[in-house]
């Protein structure tokens, strides 16, 4: 009895190492709407797709450094176009998945414009505009409508650790990704402003393949691109593309 559980168990490892998998680098605003989809792939084609996330500034600076990803899935198209013009992406393969949106949101204030522009109300939150896409385009509505004061920005190493800070109310409000009210950023929320589109530069998302031979990787970037894929990116608040 002994030996046939051993067996079975055996079995099921060496299935477990047997699945394909590919490793994604994905920006740190599309992580919850990336689990969806690579979830969905999976029940497809049996294929993990397994992520890292981080700010696009990091993860483009590790993929520059040779970090071994297989698909690259960012907040922007500067980064991707970056990596095919240097080599690490491959040519032709980069393409615009989502754009993005902006969200002011408050756990503590009623106005989420106001308290913006309340410098006794505490701090605001957005990812760091250098590294962060999300972050730069805060920082534009943010000088915008005259609420840019460095006194009261806390900056986040990405948009979710950004979206932590408001959250656990070290910080009064955050200018976030819109997609990034899905789940824990609803609970107890007092507040939401959607930003207008013209108040930020645009946020164009780009994928790109990093790895030509990689036939798995292939398949999910096409999928990426499916009806299915792309009603799943609708429904966390991105616009998709024609």
């Amino acid at each position: 009895m002994r030996a046939r559980a051993f067996l079975i168990l055996l079995l099921l490892a060496s299935g477990a190492e047997a699945q394909e998998r590919i490793q994604v680098a994905v920006s740190s605003n599309f992580v919850l709407t990336f689990t969806e989809i690579a979830m969905a792939f999976e029940e497809s084609t049996g294929i993990l797709a397994l992520a890292r996330s981080g700010s696009t500034g990091q993860l483009y600076a590790q993929i520059s450094n040779g970090a071994p990803f297989d698909v690259y899935i960012a907040a922007d198209d500067e980064r991707p176009a970056a990596l095919e013009h240097s080599g690490y992406g491959v040519k032709g393969t980069r393409f615009t998945y989502a754009l993005g949106r902006l969200v002011v949101w408050s756990r503590k204030a009623d106005d989420c414009l106001a308290v913006l522009h309340d410098p006794s109300a505490g701090y605001i939150a957005l990812a760091n505009p250098d590294l962060a896409p999300y972050g730069a385009a805060a920082r534009d509505f943010l000088v915008s409508i005259g609420a840019w004061h460095a006194e009261r920005i806390v900056l986040g190493m990405n948009a979710m650790q950004a979206r932590s800070f408001a959250v656990t109310g070290n910080a009064v409000a955050a200018v976030m990704p819109y997609a990034q009210l899905t789940g824990l950023a609803r609970t107890n929320s007092r507040c939401v402003y959607e930003v207008p589109a013209d108040a930020h530069r645009p946020i164009r998302q780009q994928a790109i393949l990093l790895d030509e031979k990689n036939v798995s990787a292939q398949r999910f970037l096409a999928y990426l691109k499916s009806d299915e894929a792309r009603e799943i990116i609708r429904q966390y608040g991105y616009e998709v593309p024609e």
